[in-house]
């Protein structure tokens, strides 16, 4: 869990990580950041898009079958992965939750397709977001419901977020992520609820982790009460995300010290 910018959800070995958990948390996002890539970079058509994610899920059971092995096209991901899968015991489900939301955007972007209610939307995020939280508790060896709970929070939180400060993009690309009947300030508020919800987890992580998670949710709600101040004084599809400043991470240092 770390920064809500384009989907990297996690801490990309920061130096609050441990050197210890470094190249798992590095397995991790470089698996993930393939896929997200699959999914939306590039001009392909979303067949093809498909197709590399089928393969991309296949080279994924490969590696956890001990009579398979992956394909050549993405030794680098699935080497490091194997090494992480191993070294610590990570749960698997998390991993193919992940490329389900991929592909699940693929085809809703492919056919405009949006979403009836906040449950789809939120469906979507326990497969798109909540995995990365939970496979990150796991490296820091804290399993027990209540933070599970509080993580998904978290995670959805940040998920719905990023859909949020990036509105004006998506609808020029053709995507629309606000649940039908709902406005965005409605959403904005609801996301706020989500992570204050799951801001008590900060207490059960311990170290420089739980400083890293202070960080992600002080950020989380900053950012939010920037897209307040903007809600109704422009056409969504000219918004651009808005940005910290300094005097933003002063108050987000002095929030993370007072949490």
């Amino acid at each position: 869990m770390s920064s809500i910018d384009h989907y990297e959800n996690f801490p990309v070995a920061s130096w609050l990580c441990p050197a210890r958990l470094r190249p798992a948390v590095q397995a991790l996002y470089h698996f993930a950041r393939t896929a997200d890539d699959l999914a939306d970079e590039g001009l392909d058509p979303a067949h093809h898009r498909l197709d590399a994610l089928g393969e991309y899920r296949a080279d994924l059971q490969a590696c956890l079958s001990p009579d398979r092995s992956p394909s050549i096209r993405w030794p680098a991901v699935f080497d490091a992965l194997d090494n992480a899968l191993q070294a610590f015991n990570l749960p698997t489900q998390p991993l193919f939750d992940l490329l389900d939301a991929f592909e699940q955007d693929v085809i809703y972007t492919s056919v405009g397709q949006g979403y009836r209610n906040r449950a789809e939307l939120l469906d979507y995020c326990r497969r798109s977001a909540n995995p990365v939280g939970r496979l990150m508790l796991h490296l820091y060896g804290v399993q027990d419901a209540t933070s599970l709970a509080q993580s998904d929070a978290i995670c959805t939180a940040l998920q719905l977020i990023n859909f949020w400060q990036d509105r004006g993009e998506d609808l020029r690309r053709g995507r629309d992520y606000l649940p039908q009947g709902h406005t965005l300030a409605e959403e904005l508020r609801f996301a706020r609820q989500l992570m204050l919800q799951g801001a008590p987890l900060v207490h059960r992580v311990k170290g420089r982790a739980g400083w890293e998670l202070r960080a992600v949710v002080q950020s989380g709600l900053c950012i939010l009460t920037k897209l307040d101040a903007r809600v109704g004084t422009a056409d969504p599809q000219q918004l651009t995300r808005p940005t910290l400043k300094k005097f933003d991470f002063i108050r987000i240092f002095w929030r993370c010290i007072r949490m």
